[in-house]
């Protein structure tokens, strides 16, 4: 879609286009949709971005929570979103070695049990020893600093979607 398109689209379009941009949040596409026209691709990110920042604590808690574990039961169970399990793919985590995945279930297990959401990192460019890395570097944040941390991280993700989905 161009971004002509996007700013032209009602709401309940809009919602259906961009409400994956963040993982099984629609709620932020339906918010931002009252920010068009949206000026550019950087424009469109910053309002959808702006809704979660101006959410509360809740519901930001509740979008991290939204997103599946890396390498975890839904990528087994093959039920991750398109893009998630297209994310987790490039990263190569459907391609763990034994070793890998155990090392992946434990920090699973030890950060969800700190933090009380699932570890997120926007995997692209990185690969499984380098999201290991990262993993067992953030398990040892503070909660505070790794709530923020997520949601960085949350906005590159939504960034990435975006450029995926906005013709240039």
């Amino acid at each position: 879609m161009t971004l002509a398109e996007i700013n032209a689209l009602d709401r309940a379009a809009f919602v259906a286009a961009l409400g994956g941009v963040f993982e099984h949040s629609p709620w932020i596409a339906e918010d931002a949709w009252a920010r068009r026209p949206f000026a550019s691709v950087d424009a469109l990110h910053a309002a959808m971005t702006a809704v979660v920042r101006a959410s509360g604590k809740a519901k930001q808690l509740a979008l991290l929570r939204a997103h599946p574990e890396l390498a975890g039961k839904a990528m087994v169970r093959r039920e991750l979103t398109v893009d998630s399990s297209r994310e987790q793919s490039g990263a190569g985590l459907t391609e763990c070695s034994p070793e890998e995945f155990a090392r992946l279930q434990a920090l699973n297990a030890r950060y969800t049990a700190k933090f009380g959401f699932p570890f997120v990192l926007a995997v692209k460019g990185h690969d499984r020893a380098g999201i290991l890395r990262e993993f067992a570097r953030r398990v040892e944040h503070e909660p505070d600093a790794e709530l923020v941390e997520c949601l960085v991280q949350v906005e590159k993700i939504a960034r990435l979607r975006i450029d995926a989905l906005v013709a240039g």
